[in-house]
């Protein structure tokens, strides 16, 4: 058991099988638990969805002490909180404030928002089945292969064309909010468009399901036409109507993607979901961070329970470019490495990717003010720490849990560098 000198050590992290998790070796999920941990055999007929690094009771990290497991994090940390450093002690009552995660998608996650802190509370006082915690829900996501997902409404322009080119569109909405949709597509008054796109997507997501469903028919129809006839249909972002209705056939998410950007990122682009902000995760591998929660409310992809009219009265109808949902991080050389610093406005988390260079033959991952989680995506390298009694070795899969105003220095074995991301509070 690490004691209180102790301060860095080695995480054993459980994954969570999910419908719409990749299946097999084809997940990144499934490859990283099999390289950090050689006992653990990847099925081939599993999907393997999301990989857990934190103190989350639903999957808690276990510590591993000369290759074996022994407590839970979770109680490490109620046993040192001083470890946490004293502004996280201080700020979320003696917990860590993050969860960490690796994501692996094949099949669409659902329509969702999350509420903020003080909406977070009253969901869950009035609903404590579905809305489990009070605490709010914000994410970032952090591509490792492209990555295609949902993100904030589009700018009115854009779902105005699609309004006039897509009859099946316009008939879901109604003639009244398609001409709305279309006039203020042509104003400058941002309250203006707020007003008719808060009310063509209510409306929308209101809507009679047969109705949705006929139409969505139609139009799925019609692009599997254009489609075999050679044609191209991006102008009507068939590639993603297709996989939607592959998928969910005849659920009102297909619609969806007329409203809300079309987010195509390549690895090490990202995105912060902030409160109130709709979006859908598609396809691809990501890094995940979030704060402690597990408060979402869906409206449409998804078996799930689904919120809709709390949906529909907490979002932020603001539209904008897809590209302006793009997060940009701090670039900065720290101890000869690239490094990238993600520090959304929020004091939950922060993410820090670190590169080390081909040919770099050491480094020092820097004492941090927060305690953090660190996973290993590229490279191998021996970890050594003053309250170490003996190295750790470092690759692909390996996840660590550097304490509060610890270094670790590395000795790196592998010639083309190292891929690490890293966790803290944001605070």
């Amino acid at each position: 058991m690490p004691t209180m000198q102790e301060a860095v050590f080695e995480l054993k992290c459980a994954s969570q099988n999910y419908h719409w998790g990749k299946v097999g070796k084809t997940s990144e999920v499934a490859s990283l638990l099999s390289s950090g941990d050689s006992s653990f055999v990847v099925d081939d007929q599993t999907r393997y969805a999301e990989l857990w690094m934190g103190t989350h009771p639903n999957a808690p990290s276990l510590i591993v002490v000369q290759g074996k497991t022994s407590k839970a994090l979770s109680e490490w940390v109620s046993e040192n909180l001083d470890k946490l450093g004293n502004s996280v002690k201080e700020t979320f009552a003696g917990s860590l404030p993050f969860l960490f995660k690796v994501l692996s998608v094949d099949k669409s996650l659902s329509i969702q928002a999350h509420p903020n802190k003080r909406h977070a509370e009253e969901l869950h006082k009035k609903d404590p089945k579905n809305y489990k915690d009070p605490n709010h829900k914000p994410e970032m996501a952090i591509a490792l292969t492209d990555f295609t997902g949902l993100c904030g409404f589009r700018p009115v322009s854009e779902i105005a064309k699609f309004v006039e080119e897509i009859p099946e569109l316009r008939a879901v909405i109604g003639q009244e909010n398609g001409d709305k949709m279309v006039s203020a597509s042509q104003s400058q008054d941002s309250n203006l468009q707020e007003a008719a796109l808060r009310s063509s997507f209510s409306t929308l997501m209101r809507q009679d399901k047969d109705l949705v469903q006929a139409e969505l028919k139609k139009l799925v129809d019609r692009v599997k036409s254009i489609k075999n006839s050679g044609e191209d249909i991006s102008g009507c972002v068939g590639d993603i109507l297709l996989k939607l209705d592959k998928e969910f056939p005849g659920d009102v998410g297909g619609f969806s993607i007329y409203f809300l950007n079309v987010m195509r990122l390549r690895k090490g682009d990202s995105i912060f979901l902030e409160a109130n902000l709709p979006h859908a995760y598609l396809s691809g591998d990501c890094m995940e961070c979030m704060a402690c929660s597990d408060n979402v409310v869906r409206a449409g992809l998804t078996p799930k329970f689904i919120d809709t009219e709390t949906l529909i009265e907490m979002l932020n109808y603001n539209g904008k470019p897809a590209q302006d949902n793009i997060y940009q991080p701090t670039n900065l050389v720290e101890n000869g490495c690239n490094v990238r610093k993600f520090k959304p406005p929020i004091q939950d988390f922060a993410v820090t990717e670190i590169s080390v260079p081909a040919g770099l033959k050491s480094t020092t991952l820097p004492a941090m003010s927060s305690a953090s989680i660190v996973i290993c995506i590229e490279g191998a390298a021996s970890l050594n720490n003053q309250s170490l009694t003996q190295s750790i070795q470092v690759q692909r899969g390996t996840v660590l849990f550097i304490s509060a105003n610890e270094e670790a220095a590395l000795e790196v074995s592998s010639a083309n560098g190292m891929l690490l991301y890293r966790a803290h509070a944001g605070c």
